[in-house]
This record gives C-alpha cells, sequence and structure tokens, in this order.
C-alpha cells in the first residue's frame, strides 16, 4: 500500500499513527495492497479556502475527501480488490483539537486525527453520512475500525465518540 502522509500545518502530529491506520483500514476494507493514497494536514487558513473552494461553506472543516478511482471495497470476500489511486484525504490538526477538547468523551489531537482518517478513507470508498441508514452504517464501520485498530495496539478503551458531521 503507497500512503503518502505530509504534514503542511506547522503543528506536530503523530504521522507514523496517520499512516499505520489508513493502511490498518484500507487493508481491513479489502482494497488492494498496491493502491495509493495521500493524507495530507494543513493549517486553518488553507482548510478554509479548500472548505469554500469545494463544498462553498464557510470556515474551515476537520477533514475533507478527494476521490480520485472511486474504489470500492469487493462485494463478496472471494472477489478481487480494487486496485488504483484512492485520491487525497486533508485534515485539519487545529480544527481536531478544538473537536477533541469539546467531545463528550474527551480525547486528543491525535486520536481524532486518527477517527478522521479513517472517516476520510470511508469517504474515498463511497461511504456518506446523509441519510440516518448511510450515517448507522458508515460511523458504525468507522469505530469497528478504529477500534480494532486501537485493540491491536494495546490501547485502552474505545476510540472517540465521532465528532464530524
Amino acid at each position: 500500500m503507497s500512503i503518502d502522509v505530509n504534514n503542511e500545518s506547522g503543528r506536530e502530529i503523530d504521522e507514523r499513527a496517520i499512516l499505520d491506520i489508513a493502511r490498518y483500514a484500507l487493508a481491513r476494507m479489502r482494497i488492494h495492497p498496491l493502491s495509493e493514497l495521500s493524507v495530507i494536514a494543513v493549517d486553518t487558513d488553507a482548510m478554509e479556502q479548500l472548505h469554500k473552494q469545494w463544498m462553498d461553506l464557510p470556515g474551515p472543516t476537520d477533514v475533507m475527501s478527494f476521490p480520485m478511482d472511486e474504489l470500492r471495497p469487493p462485494s463478496k470476500d472471494g472477489d478481487e480488490p480494487p486496485q488504483g489511486l484512492l485520491g487525497d484525504i486533508v485534515l485539519c490538526p487545529d480544527v481536531a483539537e478544538k473537536q477533541g477538547a469539546e467531545a463528550p468523551t474527551k480525547h486528543s489531537m491525535d486520536e481524532e486525527l486518527q477517527m478522521l482518517t479513517v472517516h476520510g478513507v470511508l469517504h474515498l470508498l463511497g461511504y456518506d453520512h446523509e441519510t440516518p441508514g448511510e450515517r448507522t452504517e458508515m460511523f458504525g464501520l468507522q469505530a469497528a475500525i478504529v477500534d480494532g485498530w486501537r485493540a491491536e495496539r494495546g490501547l485502552e478503551g474505545p476510540s472517540p465518540a465521532p465528532t464530524t458531521t
């Protein structure tokens, strides 16, 4: 799996954990190991510009996903996993830090960034949360992936509750 993590945010973040959880999520979703993904952390101003340009919404957001080849997980276990360019995930550590501090289950910026990375991967794979059913499916899958990753690393407690909308 080719995953690039670039930190252009000016903040110190756990790039290794972001790389690791992205790799875990893609393996869990059975995406071909030769697929490519880019994760970029940006500052608030850059995220605000992207949010306005692509979503026509004001202010910065926590995560944005820009799919390339529109890969989807295989429908059955025996199916060949898709291979290609997944796209880009853009994270904003400043927003992540604020969300983690304000969440009912307070958690660190890095824990929020890990959850947001999985959230971005799921968006790249076609998941969304526009309807209640989609939200239940996507956030349930997101929690299962983050919890599985945390359990494999011996991290205590469940993953942070989703704060992204």
